[in-house]
């Protein structure tokens, strides 16, 4: 027979009501499991899968443990076939990322028909993924020149102006969405780390925004990528940032403002994961995304499900 004394029996109770309550376990757990929350997937990951196999992929997303997915558009699906997705999944989806302007989905122009689509799917908060590009600038690829090129060359010609005129489109744009019960973010890759005047573009953009209209999704890998300390970032900028995306890169990547960077599944690169999550968290980070850019070695499934293990078993 196992006795337990009285003290034992209180103490035992004490943790299990605690427990019920929702407090975090003990700080012995894996992270994700000691806060609570669960471990999110852009599904820019997983590139064209989406559009070749719509719910097998999710189904595939959820079977390897996601709670949480954030869209960058929707895949040639419509906002019915998402809800019903989703729920067969059980899949969440707590946010979105809307490019400023296209002709060919979602975008920040169309605010009503955007706030339809983040109602129906439960999205709760619409992400700009990429600054507005000044008028001046010539979106025509030059000789030679991809997307990623084109779009190194015109973040190289921000001004200080330019992230300032950004920051009051996003102050705009935020007001604009409150009213549907949206909040808005913004996120980073490289380029707003360039040195711009004494400062950076980030800087400047968390500098001129209303914290209480505009928050910030930090893309650790890019930060990285930029040469700069994602950990330092959030001690500079207490409480702007409410989301990251947890994307790793491997020791080759070369400190750039160009979008460039060496990919690597989430565990395998450079990054201080057990630092970098208590300190999010302890910034008031709540929504985390593993986010893996190309070229990929293995299928991109695979990829998302190695990100998931490493961080599901991290203590930090």
């Amino acid at each position: 027979m196992i006795t337990i004394s009285r003290r034992g029996f209180l103490v035992a109770g004490t943790l299990l009501g605690a427990q019920a309550l929702g407090a975090p376990a003990p700080s012995n757990q894996p992270f994700f499991r000691r806060t609570g929350l669960g471990i999110g997937l852009q599904l820019y990951t997983l590139g064209d899968d989406l559009k070749r196999d719509f719910d097998g992929t999710l189904a595939a997303v959820s079977k390897i443990g996601y709670r949480t997915v954030e869209l960058a558009g929707l895949a040639e699906h419509s906002a019915a076939d998402w809800r019903q997705a989703l729920d067969r999944t059980k899949l969440k989806c707590p946010s979105i990322h809307v490019p400023p302007h296209s002709k060919t989905g979602l975008n920040l122009d169309e605010l009503g028909a955007l706030a339809e689509v983040a109602h129906t799917l439960g999205i709760g908060t619409v992400v700009c993924p990429m600054f507005n590009i000044p008028e001046r600038a010539s979106l025509q690829l030059q000789p030679g020149e991809e997307t990623g090129k084109l779009l190194a060359r015109l973040g190289s010609s921000m001004t200080s102006d330019d992230w300032k005129w950004n920051a009051d489109y996003l102050n705009k744009k935020a007001a604009a969405l409150k009213p549907y019960g949206l909040r808005f973010a913004y996120h980073n890759h490289n380029v707003e780390l360039a040195p711009v005047d004494g400062s950076t573009g980030l800087a400047q953009l968390i500098q001129e925004t209303d914290p209480a209209l505009v928050t910030f999704e930090m893309d650790a890998g890019w930060v990285v990528a930029a040469g700069a300390d994602p950990v330092a970032l959030l001690a500079a900028h207490p409480g702007r940032f409410s989301a990251m995306h947890v994307k790793d890169v491997k020791a080759s990547t070369r400190p750039n403002f160009s979008f460039q960077q060496d990919p690597c599944e989430v565990g395998q690169g450079i990054i201080d994961w057990k630092t970098l999550l208590a300190k999010a968290y302890q910034g008031n980070v709540r929504q985390f995304y593993v986010e893996q850019e190309p070229p990929f070695s293995r299928p991109r499934i695979e990829s998302v499900a190695i990100s998931f293990n490493y961080l599901n078993a991290l203590v930090a």
